[in-house]
């Protein structure tokens, strides 16, 4: 745990953000990256998780002249969308990207609602509170549940399950913090129960849907099995699983294999109360961690090789954070096994 905790550290910046990963290509700060980098600090007692949403909405404020705009109109060059990715000082950056993609600002609502859940304190001032509601009128302006989006990979434009999922989860999350018209959510899980399960229009079945199971939790349990059937019987591979079927990136002639698919499957079967499943993900995992903790982004398809994307904060997270859930399920355990020796 400590070896993990430490890779994870060293990609922490001192604005409290992190970056994806040290590699060339990935230097940069995602806001999705950084909301599930964070989330191993969510119940602890230190002050990173909040440290890490003050940076981000102090980049919201600072762009807070582009989500006005949006608004009230939509936008429709990449451009104009809240930007995905950002330089180390969190300043945008020129180079062309997809940034329309919902699902990280869905996130970001979700993570700050959580957070106050867990008694951190979050919310700094009005002018952060501000920032939300803004968010949430920009979520509004897109109309979410009916636009599409480049989704959770930054690929394909089109309406996301787990962009939309994305959006009701931080909408129900900062419910009580600011005003949140009942239809954006209702119009959002009405909009899931048409495009379930399938991911989009091009995917029956994604790596990205687990969002929905966890950390997010809005789907049905009945739902949550169907879509961990279709992901373990078609997505799952000997390093991890891919994204989807036909999946481009580092395709070595069959598709990238990614690394944190398997700590994602048991973080959602513990989820589900199913321990014995989260366990054998866990053991899983480790046969593809590295001694070190620095646990790659992917095995390139075809290959026993991982990119060089290592070690990828994402990842990192997720394999402490099911650590964690296969810990607390075993102290639950032998606590029950001395109970009953009382009896």
């Amino acid at each position: 745990m400590k070896a993990l905790h430490d890779v994870l550290e060293s990609m922490r910046l001192p604005n409290g953000t992190y970056i994806a990963s040290p590699s060339q290509d990935y230097s940069y700060v995602w806001i999705r990256d950084v909301c599930y980098a964070v989330l191993p600090y969510l119940t602890s007692n230190c002050d990173r998780y909040q440290k890490t949403y003050h940076a981000l909405l102090d980049l919201f404020l600072r762009y807070e002249w582009k989500i006005d705009i949006h608004t009230k109109k939509k936008p429709v060059l990449p451009y104009e969308y809240i930007h995905a990715r950002y330089s180390k000082d969190l300043m945008e950056l020129t180079v062309p990207w997809g940034h329309a993609q919902n699902d990280s600002i869905g996130l970001f609502l979700w993570g700050t609602g959580v957070g106050i859940r867990q008694g951190k304190p979050m919310i700094r001032s009005d002018a952060d509170r501000r920032i939300l509601q803004k968010l949430v009128d920009y979520l509004a302006c897109l109309e979410y549940w009916q636009e599409p989006d480049n989704g959770m990979w930054e690929e394909t434009v089109e309406i996301h399950s787990s962009s939309v999922g994305a959006c009701v989860a931080g909408l129900k999350s900062i419910n009580m913090l600011v005003d949140i018209p009942a239809h954006l959510i209702e119009k959002g899980e009405a909009a899931l129960r048409q495009l379930l399960p399938r991911e989009s229009f091009s995917k029956q079945t994604d790596l990205a849907l687990l969002s929905l199971i966890y950390p997010f939790g809005v789907v049905s349990r009945n739902m949550a099995q169907r879509i961990l059937e279709d992901v373990t019987s078609t997505l799952e591979r000997k390093f991890g699983c891919i994204r989807y079927l036909g999946d481009r990136y580092y395709n070595g002639g069959r598709e990238a294999e990614w690394c944190f698919g398997f700590p994602w499957l048991g973080l959602c079967y513990s989820m589900l109360g199913e321990d014995r499943k989260a366990h054998e993900y866990w053991e899983k995992t480790i046969s593809i961690l590295p001694e070190d903790g620095t646990i790659p982004e992917l095995y390139i398809g075809g290959t026993d090789r991982p990119n060089g994307n290592k070690p990828l904060a994402w990842a990192v997270a997720m394999a402490i954070l099911l650590q964690e859930r296969i810990e607390q399920s075993a102290t639950v355990g032998k606590n029950r096994e001395k109970m009953y020796d009382k009896i």
